[in-house]
């Protein structure tokens, strides 16, 4: 079966994108896995589905796959490229409504062309910030670990990061983010991503996490981060309800599309 997909990216995190609104059923995780894969396939950092909406107050459904093709809560830069195919789809208008499996999310397309575009886009809100010996742990969508240093450039992201993320206080895996502070409102980071096992070129909801992490722990008076990672720069804003928890989260980046084209299914079944 031909099967039509487009490729985006948002600061360099890259995704495979699927319209399925025609009754094409969701490929599985094997295909998915194929399909991501940097050499015998597309080559991605996760893939997203678009669906009819599934309850009344948004536009559609986006379901988040990662590399390894297991289904993911959340992605933040996945979330931008998926309001820009679904504002290029003629969804939503300036505005996109679309439920994931951590709940529902409102995106604001603030400037968009053919290829690119800059999207805001509302996170769910944090209850909790855990404070462990030397870190940081928050679920911004999915889990986060959160470590300040001295000097990203030192840091062995993949080779610590794995470990972490392997960690038993972390019942369900986490992602993990090396954060150094360049100034008030302003912090570099890198991250280890679950899922895709290995160090991206950005990450929507650790930065998110970086950003609340920060303000909590040295920046209290902050409420807007810009946040430079490898792949390009976002920005985070949000309001404090009290101490640990916040509301109104907003992420905002570039999303541009990379190209389009169709694979045959059976191509990847193997």
């Amino acid at each position: 079966m031909q099967t039509r997909f487009s490729k985006y990216e948002g600061a360099g995190n890259d995704f495979v994108i699927l319209d399925l609104r025609d009754g094409t059923p969701s490929p599985d995780k094997a295909t998915i896995a194929r399909l991501c894969d940097r050499h015998f396939g597309i080559g991605a950092d996760g893939l997203m589905t678009l669906g009819h909406p599934t309850r009344p107050d948004c536009d559609c459904t986006m379901r988040y796959y990662n590399a390894d093709g297991s289904l993911g809560e959340m992605c933040g830069n996945g979330g931008r490229c998926f309001t820009l195919f679904a504002h290029h789809l003629g969804i939503g208008d300036a505005i996109v409504r679309f439920d994931s499996t951590d709940g529902r999310h409102e995106a604001t397309v603030l400037d968009a062309g053919p290829y690119c575009g800059h999207i805001e886009l509302s996170m769910i809100d944090v209850r909790k910030i855990e404070q462990g010996e030397g870190y940081w742990f928050l679920n911004t969508g999915v889990p986060h670990y959160v470590e300040l240093v001295d000097c990203l450039d030192t840091v062995p992201v993949i080779e610590r990061g794995r470990k972490i993320r392997y960690d038993k206080r972390f019942k369900e895996g986490t992602n993990v983010n090396f954060v150094q502070v360049l100034g008030a409102g302003h912090i570099a980071i890198r991250t280890y991503e679950r899922g895709v096992e290995n160090e991206t070129l950005a990450c929507g909801t650790g930065s998110t996490a970086a950003a609340l992490a920060v303000h909590f722990a040295l920046q209290p008076d902050v409420h807007r981060f810009r946040i430079e990672a490898r792949g390009g720069e976002l920005a985070v804003t949000f309001e404090q309800k009290c101490p640990g928890t916040y509301t109104n989260i907003r992420l905002s980046g570039p999303a541009r599309k990379v190209f389009e084209g169709t694979f045959d299914t059976s191509n990847f079944q193997y």
